[in-house]
């Protein structure tokens, strides 16, 4: 509990006490400084911006903040909303943010994409046995959409049952791949325009830059990145109203996220760790700042979930009612400044056929070589990434990063998209896209021997050595997961990792789990024991 945000209000208030604290030391170093320096400052991490764009929250940042009457939140988001571009107006929910379960002893539920027996039985609260159809229903693969299934009636008081947003508009899915973000934030005109900030491995980035970074990294929607932009702290379409919104952009007011890129990535994880802990099942209530907890109704998607997460982090109940559900909310502030996203989403969704199988793969290292498989399914990217991930270590005599020989291979053929700072990216369709169809990411790939940019790979091909270059690493080793359509794949479910005939499995917790391969079963563990030991035959 330690580690959650403050409520925007609170961490305001602490903001400011501890600059009062720190004033009278840094008038002392001030003057030190200014004796001992003769020569010019570098340049700040916080770039000087002097554009003239139009903030949507100018008016109303006071109001993003900190709690007001509803009347004055609704006129001064109104009054601010029709600043930008008119959009047609997105429908506005009708029923309650929550609601009765009802009295009916069943449901008639109907499926979506994405949806498994396990999965579904976990939201509704229920046994899979308890669970009929007219139709088969297929006990572990994924369950065609619109299937109608009738689920006993187990849950009381739960969130409203209405979807806030599309999947494909929260993940990094093809949608995207029109989407110029640099030339967007341009035209805005706003702070963000001119904002630069120094990154250990880019140096000197500008915010375009960072936003399509996150994107990628942590597979997120670039527009979803930029509408939570402004309507935290008005950066895309005007100047962040004082220092707190200058310095926590996106409101987690987090002395250790300071910054757009680690503001950014924050939001990110926050939105990846609802929408799969929902896809997984994982994830079935939410809790707010307020302490109050809420049952989420089991007829909601991962993307809608995904977003209510990131602002149950910030928000107390009342405010995360008024800010997902009442006029002039956020959707509204997402359309004005993208267009109608359920348009958009007609021709992507859904991001995972049903009928979909994962094309055949190999284990990525050389044939006769023996390694150890040290993780069973983790997160992809960041920690709350859905647990797509699988880790493989070379031989070695030491423990901890070492230098070694040892070569990482293709698994699956494909274009390189992506090579550097310790990830290489296969793209299967090689239109050149991480945003479309099957991508394999591999992560902790030596610098020396790194398949360039642009290479045609076919299975089996020598991609790099493995090392503990890109991310944090204790030992060297790749990691490696999977994506489709932007999507991460988790490592166990409908679609297993499946590696030369070896399925993954997870385990309770994190990079537990086994290989399993007919009567042959591989235990993962970081140690690299004599059990975790898997040779590649063919």
């Amino acid at each position: 509990m330690g580690d959650r945000p403050l409520t925007p209000s609170s961490a305001r208030k602490r903001y400011f006490q501890r600059r009062l604290k720190r004033m009278s030391l840094l008038i002392s170093l001030a003057i030190i400084l200014s004796v001992l320096i003769c020569g010019n400052f570098v340049y700040p991490v916080l770039a000087p911006a002097s554009s003239q764009g139009v903030s949507f929250s100018q008016a109303s940042t006071a109001t993003l903040k900190a709690p007001v009457s509803g009347k004055e939140y609704e006129s001064s988001l109104s009054a601010s909303v029709d600043m930008l571009p008119t959009r047609t107006p997105l429908p506005l929910p009708t029923e309650g943010q929550i609601v009765p379960a009802g009295d009916d002893t069943h449901i008639l539920y109907y499926t979506i994409a994405g949806d498994s027996l396990p999965v579904v039985s976990l939201r509704f609260g229920v046994d899979m046995a308890s669970i009929t159809s007219p139709e088969r229903i297929d006990p572990e693969g994924l369950l065609p959409p619109d299937q109608l299934l009738i689920i006993p009636n187990r849950l009381e008081t739960i969130s409203s049952k209405m979807k806030l947003l599309m999947d494909s508009e929260v993940t990094f899915s093809p949608s995207t791949i029109d989407f110029e973000t640099t030339a967007f934030v341009m035209n805005a005109g706003g702070y963000l325009s001119t904002y630069r900030e120094y990154l250990m491995t880019t140096g000197w980035t500008t915010g375009a830059e960072i936003i399509d970074r996150i994107s990628l990294e942590y597979s997120v929607n670039p527009r979803l990145l930029l509408a939570f932009l402004e309507f935290q702290s008005g950066w895309v379409y005007g100047q962040p109203q004082d220092d707190f919104s200058t310095i926590y952009p996106m409101g987690n007011a987090d002395y250790k996220k300071e910054g757009l890129y680690l503001q950014a990535a924050w939001f990110a994880s926050t939105v990846m760790d609802g929408y799969y802990g929902w896809r997984e099942g994982r994830q079935l209530v939410i809790n707010f700042q307020d302490g109050q907890t809420l049952r989420l109704a089991p007829q909601l998607n991962a993307g809608t979930v995904g977003l209510m997460n990131a602002f149950t982090q910030l928000y107390g109940f009342e405010d995360w009612q008024r800010f997902l559900y009442a006029e002039g909310n956020f959707f509204a502030l997402h359309e004005r400044m993208f267009g109608n996203p359920w348009i958009r989403a007609q021709s992507v969704e859904p991001l995972i056929p049903p009928d979909m199988e994962q094309p055949e793969m190999i284990l990525p290292f050389e044939i006769g070589k023996k390694w150890a498989f040290t993780g069973g399914p983790h997160a992809a990217w960041s920690s709350a990434d859905a647990w797509a991930a699988l880790d493989f270590a070379p031989p070695s005599a030491l423990n901890g990063c070492q230098e070694s020989d040892e070569w990482v291979v293709a698994s699956i053929p494909g274009l390189v998209v992506r090579s550097g700072f310790g990830v290489v990216v296969i793209d299967m369709d090689g239109d050149g896209y991480e945003q479309t169809g099957w991508t394999l990411l591999y992560l902790h790939i030596e610098t020396e021997d790194r398949i360039p940019l642009g290479t045609w790979v076919e299975v089996g091909d020598r991609i790099g050595h493995p090392s503990c270059e890109g991310g944090r690493s204790t030992g060297t080793h790749v990691h490696m997961a999977r994506r489709y359509n932007g999507e991460w794949v988790p490592a166990d479910g409908p679609l297993p990792f499946t590696l030369n005939g070896y399925v993954a499995r997870a385990g309770t917790a994190a990079y537990q789990g086994w290989l399993i391969k007919d009567s042959k079963i591989i235990y993962a563990n970081t140690a690299s024991t004599h059990e975790t030991h898997i040779t590649r035959d063919e």
